[in-house]
């Protein structure tokens, strides 16, 4: 019997919004969305066997239907980091009644896959991950300043707008004006943040920007939080980089599909992973960038590989 559901759960000041879509009494299966701050539309509720899976999102902490808007609730901008977002999604499994699950993700929903697995491997069947990112300094020094010598003209224009401070970082400087007081000034630096992205986030010919980039609320939102995360390291520091943890993860079945064509984040980060992470498989898509159609059907492949070997 299949059902759909929908609502919120309470963690401290905020509200996590989750939904639920395919069979209750199947294997739950947990999507992350990407960003940080850019929920996925309804694709991914269908996207495995209804019949078979128990489907389970969430819009992360300040997006989307979650409450309140990171935008409306700047002074709590500070608690918006990777740990409490690892809380909320405890906070969703203890609610539905999951004791473990399949956990997916794409881009930076990887990354926080991965941080949540490794804090709660005990809840975890299996990963299967799309678009692979880690979140270190090293990722962020590359897509706001590295790539720029692919795309010169663009991140000459992307730099200049960022108004930086003397000896400060583009990604600070965008991530210190999203957040001040001055919202006229916040609204021109995340329209100048959302163009670099959309120019530099894939080389695939078939990729194109995502709604929110037309979407003056949605914008505001995802510049925001990407760039409080990307400028606190998305908050791994301190002994918790995923590169540095990931074989903590030996023998849970990891699957990390990656486009070849994904310029913005090269596939030696889940190359690198896969070296020191047993147990995992790395599919490398030769003609797609940042997700795509062959990476979507390898990704609903891998779920189903991961049920297949369970008890």
């Amino acid at each position: 019997m299949t059902g759909e559901n929908a609502g919120r759960v309470k963690v401290g000041g905020a509200e996590i919004y989750w939904e639920t879509s395919g069979n209750p009494a199947g294997i739950p299966v947990l999507y992350l969305h990407g960003g940080p701050g850019a929920p996925s539309g309804q694709g991914y509720r269908t996207r495995h066997d209804a019949s078979r899976f128990w489907t389970i999102g969430l819009h992360q902490r300040g997006c989307g239907q979650s409450t309140p808007a990171v935008q409306d609730d700047l002074a709590s901008l500070p608690a918006n980091t990777t740990q409490a977002l690892i809380e909320d999604i405890e906070a969703v499994r203890q609610h539905l009644g999951v004791m473990k699950w399949i956990v997916t993700g794409a881009s930076w929903g990887s990354t926080l896959a991965l941080a949540y697995a490794l804090q709660h491997r005990d809840r975890v069947h299996g990963i299967a991950l799309m678009a692979v990112t880690a979140g270190s300094r090293d990722e962020v020094e590359w897509i706001t300043e590295g790539v720029g010598r692919i795309f010169p003209e663009a991140w000459a224009e992307f730099s200049s707008h960022a108004k930086c401070r003397s000896g400060e970082r583009v990604v600070d400087a965008y991530a210190r004006r999203l957040a001040g007081e001055d919202r006229d000034d916040a609204e021109a630096a995340a329209l100048a943040w959302v163009r670099w992205e959309s120019t530099h986030v894939s080389l695939d010919p078939l990729w194109q920007p995502g709604p929110m980039f037309d979407d003056d609320l949605g914008r505001m939102t995802l510049a925001i939080l990407v760039t409080h995360y990307w400028s606190h390291d998305s908050f791994l520091g301190g002994g918790q980089a995923i590169m540095e943890r990931i074989h903590e993860l030996n023998g849970i079945p990891g699957y990390m599909i990656h486009g070849r064509r994904d310029v913005s984040g090269p596939v030696i980060t889940p190359w690198a992973l896969h070296q020191r992470w047993e147990g995992s498989r790395l599919i490398v898509v030769e003609n797609e960038g940042h997700g795509g159609p062959e990476s979507l059907t390898a990704l609903i492949g891998a779920v189903e590989e991961i049920a297949a070997g369970l008890p």
